[in-house]
C-alpha cells in the first residue's frame, strides 16, 4: 500500500500542504513578533524625545522630584500603552528600588534587565532582545543625587495570546486543507493508477497464461498509448506463444513416448529435462536436484561433464552400465547454442533382452554342450575300448554295449527335452484336443502307477482328496507330463523307506495338486533358481539318477501355458513340497 504510486501521490500533496501551512504559520509569528517589538521600541521613542527628558529632568531638579515625574508619566499613559499587560516603574538610578509603580505586582522581584543597568549608567536603554519573555525600555531622568529612572516593561502576554491564536488558525486551516488535498489527490491519483491498476492485472493474466482480447483506449495520452502498446504486445505475445506451444507439444509428445530414456543437462551439470522412460529405467533414487556428475558416479560410469563439453570427440561416446537386473546403453551427445556446447544430451536404451538372450545363448550353448559332453565322451571310450580290444567274454562286451545304449538314451531325452522347451518357448505345442479330466480319477491313476518305482525303493507312496474337486477341461497329457515329473522326482530325492504323499482339493475357482516327500530337501538358497534349465542341486547325483536338469523348467512352462502357477518350498533333511495350481 506505502509504496503504491496512488499513495505517494496523495502523499506528496499532503506534505506540499503541510510544507506551506507551517512556513506560513512561522512568517506571520515572526512578523507579528517583529512588529509588536519594533512598534513598542517606536513608541516608546516617540514619547521619549530628547526634549521630554530634559524637560522631566527640569521638573526632578526644581519640584518635588519622584512624586512630579510619577505624575508627568500617568499623564502620558495612553501614549504609553499602559495596561494590564504593560506597566512602567519609578526607579531610584543608584540601586534599581521601585519608587512608584503602576502594577505593584507586576513590579515586584523585576531582574536586573540589560536596560535598567544601561539607564543606571546614565545612557538609554533600549535594546530589543526577541528572545527574552518581555519588552522593556529605560530612561535616566536627572542629574547627579536627583537622578532617577522611567522603565516601561511589557510583559508580551498579549503578543503570546495573538501568536497562540494565529498558531489555532492555522492549525484550522491546515486540517481543513488537508482533507480537502487527500480528497483531491487521491481523486487525480485515481485517474492516473486506474490505468495503471487495470494493465497491471492485465500483465498479470498474461502471466498466467490468459491472453484475451484487450479493449482499444480511445485516450491520447500518454496512458492511453501505453495501453493500446500493450494491447499490441499482448497480442503478438500470444502469438508467439501459441507457435513455441505447438512445437513444445510437439516435442513432448516425442519425448514422452519414446521407447528410448532422455536425459538432459545444461552447461553447469543440472538436470533439466528426464522423461518418463529415463525416470522408470533410473528410478526415483537419480531423480531431482541431481548433477551430471553425482549421477553418473553412482552408476559407476566413468564419464564426466567437462570431458563432453570441452574435448571434441570423432563419434558420440556409448557405455553400458547393469542397473540391478537391467542392461542400459548410455549415449552421450552435446547440446550446442550459439556454435557452442551448452549442455548435454544423454539416451538411455534397454538392451536387457538383447545381454538376457545372449547370455541365455551362451549358457544354453554351455549346458548342452556340458550335458551332451559327458554321455559323448562315455559312448567314445566304451566303443574304442570295444574297438581296440578282443573280448572273449560276451558279459562284458555286452555291458559295454549296455553303457553306450544308456548314454545314448540319455543324449536322447535330453534333445527330446531341449524340443520341447523350444515349442513352448514359441508357444508351439501338438494339435491335442482339451479333454475334461476327472481329477481324483486322474491324479489316483498316476500315483497307482508310479507306486512300482517307489516300492523298488521301499517308499510309500499314498494319495488323498482334501475336498470334493469334480471334473475340468485341460490337455491331460501335458499335465500328466508335470504330474509324473514331481512324482518322479519325490522318488529319486527321497532315500529308500521315506514317504510320498499325494494331495488333490479346491480352492475357490482353482484346482491344486500338491507331492510332499520326506526326501533330502532343498537348500533355501537353491529355491530361486529351482526352475531354470539344467540347474541342479546336487549335479553328481542328479546325474547318476538319469536326470536332465530340464523337468522342473517344461514342467513351469506347461503349467504357466496353462494360466496357474507351480511352486516349491522344502528345507534340508526334512522333504519338499511341490504345488500345482490351474484354473477350472
Amino acid at each position: 500500500m506505502f509504496k503504491s504510486i496512488q499513495f505517494k501521490i496523495v502523499a506528496i500533496f499532503v506534505i506540499l500542504i503541510l510544507t506551506v501551512t507551517v512556513v506560513m504559520g512561522a512568517f506571520l509569528t515572526t512578523n507579528i513578533v517583529r512588529f509588536y517589538n519594533n512598534d513598542f521600541s517606536l513608541m516608546m521613542e516617540q514619547v521619549f524625545t530628547d526634549s521630554f527628558v530634559s524637560e522631566m529632568t527640569k521638573i526632578v531638579l526644581h519640584e518635588n522630584g519622584p512624586e512630579n515625574l510619577d505624575n508627568v508619566v500617568k499623564s502620558y499613559i495612553g501614549q504609553l500603552g499602559i495596561d494590564t499587560y504593560r506597566f512602567y516603574c519609578i526607579m531610584n538610578a543608584d540601586d534599581a528600588s521601585v519608587i512608584y509603580t503602576s502594577d505593584y505586582e507586576l513590579s515586584r522581584n523585576l531582574d536586573m534587565s540589560d536596560n535598567i543597568i544601561a539607564a543606571m549608567s546614565g545612557a538609554r536603554g533600549n535594546s530589543v532582545n526577541t528572545e527574552r519573555a518581555y519588552m522593556d525600555y529605560a530612561v535616566s531622568v536627572g542629574e547627579g543625587n536627583e537622578r532617577y529612572i522611567v522603565y516601561i516593561r511589557d510583559t508580551k502576554d498579549e503578543l503570546n495570546g495573538i501568536t497562540r491564536n494565529i498558531i489555532y488558525v492555522v492549525i484550522q486551516s491546515l486540517l481543513v486543507a488537508l482533507v480537502i488535498t487527500i480528497l483531491l489527490a487521491y481523486l487525480l491519483s485515481r485517474t492516473i493508477t486506474s490505468p495503471i491498476i487495470t494493465l497491471t492485472k492485465r500483465a498479470e493474466r498474461i502471466a498466467g497464461g490468459n491472453f484475451e482480447n484487450m479493449p482499444v483506449s480511445d485516450s491520447n495520452d500518454e496512458i492511453g498509448r501505453l495501453s493500446n502498446t500493450f494491447r499490441y504486445m499482448s497480442s503478438a505475445l500470444s502469438s508467439t506463444i501459441d507457435e513455441v506451444n505447438t512445437e513444445k507439444n510437439k516435442v513432448e509428445t516425442i519425448l514422452q513416448n519414446m521407447t528410448d530414456g532422455i536425459l538432459a543437462f545444461n552447461f553447469s551439470g543440472e538436470l533439466i529435462h528426464i522423461n518418463p522412460e529415463a525416470q522408470k529405467l533410473l528410478g526415483a533414487s537419480y531423480i531431482g536436484g541431481v548433477t551430471f556428475d553425482e549421477l553418473f558416479k553412482e552408476l559407476d560410469i566413468d564419464v564426466k561433464i567437462g570431458d563432453l563439453l570441452y574435448i571434441e570427440h570423432d563419434k558420440p561416446i556409448e557405455q553400458i552400465s547393469s542397473l540391478g537386473s537391467r542392461f542400459i546403453r548410455f549415449s552421450f551427445a552435446t547440446i550446442t547454442k550459439d556454435e557452442k556446447n551448452d549442455g548435454v544430451l544423454v539416451v538411455l536404451h534397454d538392451i536387457t533382452n538383447q545381454e538376457k538372450l545372449e547370455l541365455s545363448r551362451r549358457e544354453f550353448v554351455a549346458n548342452v554342450s556340458h550335458e551332451l559332453r559327458t554321455p559323448l565322451t562315455t559312448v567314445k571310450s566304451y566303443a574304442e575300448t570295444l574297438m581296440d580290444t578282443s573280448f572273449d567274454d560276451v558279459s562284458v562286451r555286452n555291458r559295454f554295449l549296455g553303457i553306450i545304449a544308456q548314454e545314448a538314451d540319455r543324449m536322447t531325452r535330453i534333445v527330446r527335452d531341449l524340443l520341447t522347451l523350444s515349442r513352448l518357448d514359441e508357444k508351439r505345442s501338438d494339435p491335442v484336443p482339451p479333454e475334461i479330466i476327472d481329477v481324483q480319477a486322474f491324479v489316483s491313476d498316476i500315483v497307482d502307477r508310479m507306486s512300482i518305482s517307489a516300492k523298488q525303493k521301499n517308499q510309500s507312496i499314498s494319495y488323498k482328496r482334501m475336498n470334493p474337486v469334480g471334473e475340468f477341461v485341460t490337455n491331460r497329457d501335458k499335465l500328466e507330463q508335470v504330474i509324473v515329473n514331481i512324482i518322479s522326482n519325490a522318488i529319486k530325492y527321497t532315500p529308500d523307506g521315506g514317504k510320498i504323499d499325494v494331495y488333490t482339493g479346491k480352492i475357490y475357482s482353482d484346482i491344486y495338486i500338491k507331492v510332499t516327500d520326506s526326501g533330502i530337501g532343498i537348500p533355501k538358497e537353491n529355491l530361486p533358481r529351482i526352475f531354470e534349465r539344467f540347474y541342479r542341486v546336487d549335479k553328481a547325483r542328479s546325474r547318476d539318477t538319469g536326470g536332465t536338469g530340464l523337468g522342473l523348467a517344461i514342467s513351469k512352462q506347461i503349467i504357466e501355458e496353462m494360466g496357474g502357477r507351480i511352486s516349491i518350498a522344502s528345507e534340508v533333511n526334512k522333504g519338499t513340497e511341490v504345488t500345482v495350481t490351474v484354473p477350472t
